[in-house]
C-alpha cells in the first residue's frame, strides 16, 4: 500500500530470540531466590507434603546433602522452618537453645558456611494453639508476645543464623527484635521483616507442611485485609521507622501492585513470597498436563521482579536454578 500510514516499528526489537534477549528489561537470577526448608526432629526421615508435591520436611541427616544439592546448584540462601515434635502454650521450642532451627542452622553453617541462613521468627510452628504469639481470652497477647519473639530471635542469632525474619505481624515486632539483637551484640545481624503480611486464603498448604494450622478462630486480627492497600505502606513504614533491613510481601502473585508500591516508596530490598498456593495450583495443573510448568513458572517469577521484587522466597527455587543453567 503506497498511502499506508505511518506508525511505530516494535516489532523490530523482537525478531529473534537472539534480540529479544538482547533488550530484555527484567531478569531472574539464581541469586535473587530463597529456598524454604521444612525441618523434621528426628533421623531419616524425608516426608513429601501431601498439598504441595516435590516439597519436603526432612530431618537434620538428610539436611546435610540437602544443603550441598542446594549450593550446588548457585542458591545461596534459604528459609528455615521448623516442624517439632512437641508444642505448648508458650511456643517454647521456638527460642530454647536446643530448638530445631537453631540446630538446623548449626548443621547449614558447618556443611555449607558460606550458606546465607534466615530464620523465620514466630511462635506459631511452636504453639500448641497455633496462633503467632501468647493468648490470653481467646486473643494474642500483642506484647507479651513480643518478648518471646525476640528472646527467639537472638537464640536464632547466636545459632549463626544470618538474618532474621519474623514473620508474626504484632505491633512493634521489628522495635522489639532489633533492641534485642543489639543488646546482644547482634548489631550487625539485618531484620527480614514480613513487613506486609495478609490474611490470605493462599497459606493452606504451608500449614501442612508447617503444622501450624490455628486450633480456633483465625489470624485475620493480626495478618491484614486483602482488600487494603493503604495499611501496606503504614505497615512497611513502621517497620522501616523500626529498623528494617528488608521488607517482605506475602503472598506474591495477588499482590504484585503493593510490591511496587512499597519498592517506590522505599530504600530497602525488598522481597517477594511466592507462597504455598500459588505453588501448588501449578504443580496441580503441571501434573494434569494443562500447563507447561517451566515456562509458566519462569513468567511468573518475572512477573514479581518487573514488579519491583529484588529476591523471590520460592519453593520453585531448586527448579529454576536448574532451568536458568540450561
Amino acid at each position: 500500500m503506497s498511502n499506508m500510514p505511518e506508525f511505530k516499528r516494535h516489532r523490530r526489537l523482537r525478531s529473534s530470540a537472539a534480540m529479544r534477549s538482547m533488550v530484555r528489561e527484567t531478569h531472574v537470577r539464581t541469586e535473587d531466590l530463597i529456598y524454604p526448608l521444612f525441618i523434621l526432629e528426628g533421623e531419616n526421615t524425608k516426608n513429601e507434603v501431601p498439598s504441595m508435591p516435590g516439597v519436603y520436611q526432612i530431618t537434620m541427616d538428610i539436611l546435610k546433602e540437602e544443603v550441598k544439592e542446594i549450593h550446588s546448584l548457585g542458591i545461596k540462601s534459604m528459609i528455615l522452618f521448623g516442624v517439632p515434635d512437641e508444642k505448648d502454650e508458650q511456643g517454647t521450642g521456638a527460642y530454647i537453645k536446643d530448638g530445631i532451627i537453631q540446630e538446623a542452622t548449626r548443621v547449614i553453617k558447618k556443611e555449607v558456611p558460606e550458606m546465607l541462613v534466615i530464620a523465620d521468627t514466630c511462635l506459631c510452628e511452636y504453639t500448641s494453639h497455633g496462633h503467632c504469639g501468647v493468648i490470653h481470652n481467646h486473643d494474642v497477647d500483642n506484647d507479651e508476645s513480643l518478648a518471646l519473639l525476640a528472646q527467639t530471635a537472638v537464640s536464632q542469632a547466636e545459632a549463626g543464623a544470618d538474618i532474621i525474619a519474623p514473620s508474626n505481624m504484632m505491633d512493634g515486632f521489628v522495635a522489639v527484635i532489633r533492641q534485642a539483637l543489639d543488646e546482644a551484640g547482634f548489631t550487625h545481624i539485618p531484620i527480614m521483616s514480613y513487613a506486609v503480611k495478609y490474611a490470605s486464603s493462599f497459606y493452606g498448604p504451608f500449614r501442612d507442611a508447617a503444622d501450624s494450622t490455628p486450633q480456633f478462630g483465625d489470624r485475620k486480627s493480626y495478618q491484614m485485609d486483602p482488600a487494603n492497600r493503604l495499611e501496606a505502606m503504614r505497615e512497611a513504614e513502621s517497620d522501616m521507622q523500626e529498623g528494617a533491613d528488608f521488607l517482605i510481601v506475602k503472598p506474591a502473585l495477588s499482590y504484585l501492585d503493593i510490591v511496587r508500591d512499597v519498592k517506590n516508596k522505599f530504600n530497602a530490598p525488598v522481597v517477594a513470597y511466592n507462597v504455598s498456593g500459588e505453588y501448588s495450583m501449578v504443580k496441580a495443573a503441571a501434573l494434569n498436563g494443562w500447563i507447561n510448568e517451566k515456562e509458566l513458572v519462569l513468567e511468573k517469577l518475572t512477573s514479581m521482579k518487573r514488579a519491583g521484587a529484588d529476591l523471590i522466597i520460592t519453593y520453585f527455587a531448586k527448579d529454576v536454578a536448574k532451568w536458568l543453567s540450561e
